[in-house]
Parts: structure tokens; C-alpha cells; sequence
């Protein structure tokens, strides 16, 4: 059950973009390593049902017995669904293609758009004394995603830096006034992270420009570079700050996470 009279909880941030392909998973990924790397502790929720923050991360399928599925829909004890991965102080809700599903079964569910809110909000979840929870949400404004801005206290925006990037945030930004009315008052923009930049590209220099003129300081000053080993280390189920520590990637990550951490007092 979830207690609002208890003591403050971990700060819980939504990471989404409709679109596919902006670094979404990548930055969800990389964002825990790097809050880990300053002491906090950090739960990732993956509610992709493509599961690659589980696959990112070093959790093999088979070891996805119970997952963001059972935790939405059976109403699983969290010790059951919380796993510890390979980085102290880093757990994970892993994921699978059978996420996919619960779009539709979710329709027929009582209080549907709170189940997420209500499985993260419960006092269990103290025990665990995490600071900080990252919800890996689907390429999508669908149900699943809705119930991580339910479940947020923010939402962070990856951004692609190419051309239409802006467009596409928009209808984000819409979706994110809708809940704030329907279901979660408070939820906030934690700010836009702009991916794959190339500070030699004149459209990534324009896209940013465009960005901070249109968003101001919800802009952050971080910029992620495109970065072959930030490209390389999911394939050897890594974060990039462990797959190369020193990259340009990792370092970017890293203020990042010095960022958020600074803003949110945690």
C-alpha cells in the first residue's frame, strides 16, 4: 500500500521520448552509473518491453523471473522484483517482451494509470534506502509510460541533437501537461539532455541553439557527445563509465549526474 504520511521517499525520475533512437536507454543507463559514482543508491525501472536497460546492465533473460510485468499486474512482494546488478549500490526491475501485453491488460485494471505509483510509493520500498529511482520508459506515450509520469516526481528529456528534434517534443511536453491535471500535480520537467551531439555538425550546434532559445534553463549545460565507446559498451552489457572510464562519454555522464544531484539536493 502506498503511505503518504511517510517520510520523504527516493526521488523518482521518468526517462521518455516518443521517439526511438535519442539515447533514451543509453542515458537511463549511464545516469545510475554515474549517481552511483557520487555514493547514491539508484533502482532502475526498465519499462521497456524491449528490456535493453536489463540487457545493458548484465541481466540475462533467464534471470528475469519476475519483472516491471509482475509488478504491475500481480502485485509482487518488491524483494522478489529488485535485483542487485553487477555495480554496488545500482538495482534494477528488469523487463521483457511481455511488457509488450500490458498496455491492453492494464486497460481493464482498477486505477490503472497508479499501479506504478502506488508499487514505488509503498513503504516497503524504504528499506532499500534508495536516493534516486530512473523509470526507463517505451519509445511511446502510451499506458506504461503514463503511469511512470504518475509514478515521477520528473521527467528527464533525452533530445536527439538532429533535425525535427524539437518537433517531436511538443506533443512530449502536451502528454506531460495532461497528467499533471489527470493524475500527478506536481510532476516537473527535470530538464532535456541534448544526445549525440557533434560539436563539428552545424545542425547539432543549430539544434542546440534552438533548444536553449526555445527551453531556456530547462536546457541542460551538459551535452552528450557522440561517442563510439558510449556506442560499444551495451554490447558488453556495460555502462560506459565502466566500459571506459575516461572516454568523453563517460565524462559527460558523469556531469550529468553532478547536475541532477545539484539541482535536486539528494
Amino acid at each position: 500500500m502506498s503511505d503518504l504520511s511517510r517520510p520523504k521517499g527516493p526521488k523518482i525520475i521518468a526517462v521518455a521520448n516518443q521517439k526511438g533512437g535519442v539515447g533514451k536507454t543509453t542515458t537511463t543507463i549511464n545516469l545510475a552509473a554515474g549517481l552511483v559514482e557520487h555514493g547514491k543508491r539508484v533502482l532502475l525501472v526498465d519499462l521497456d518491453p524491449q528490456g535493453n536497460a536489463s540487457t545493458g546492465l548484465g541481466v540475462e533473460l533467464d534471470d528475469r523471473e519476475f519483472t516491471t510485468y509482475e509488478l504491475l499486474l500481480e502485485d509482487l512482494d518488491l524483494n522478489d522484483v529488485i535485483q542487485e546488478t553487477e555495480y554496488p549500490g545500482l538495482c534494477i526491475i528488469p523487463a521483457t517482451v511481455d511488457l509488450s501485453s500490458a498496455d491492453i491488460e492494464l486497460l481493464s485494471a482498477e486505477k490503472r494509470s497508479f499501479l506504478l505509483h502506488d508499487a514505488l510509493r509503498q513503504t516497503q520500498m524504504d528499506a532499500f534506502e534508495f536516493d534516486y529511482i530512473l523509470i526507463d520508459c517505451p519509445p511511446s506515450l502510451n499506458l506504461l509510460t503514463v503511469n511512470a509520469m504518475i509514478a515521477a516526481h520528473s521527467v528527464l528529456v533525452p533530445l536527439q541533437s538532429e533535425f525535427f528534434a524539437l518537433e517531436g517534443l511538443s506533443q512530449l511536453m502536451m502528454t506531460i501537461r495532461e497528467v499533471r491535471q489527470s493524475g500527478n500535480k506536481e510532476l516537473r520537467i527535470e530538464g532535456v539532455v541534448l544526445t549525440m551531439y557533434d560539436k563539428r555538425n552545424n545542425l547539432s550546434q543549430q539544434v542546440e541553439h534552438d533548444a536553449r532559445s526555445n527551453l531556456g534553463d530547462l536546457v541542460f549545460k551538459t551535452v552528450i557527445p557522440r561517442n563510439v565507446r558510449v556506442s560499444e559498451a551495451p554490447s558488453f552489457a556495460m555502462p560506459v563509465l565502466a566500459y571506459d572510464s575516461q572516454s568523453k562519454g563517460a565524462t559527460a555522464y558523469r556531469a550529468l549526474a553532478n547536475e541532477i544531484i545539484k539541482n535536486n539536493k539528494v
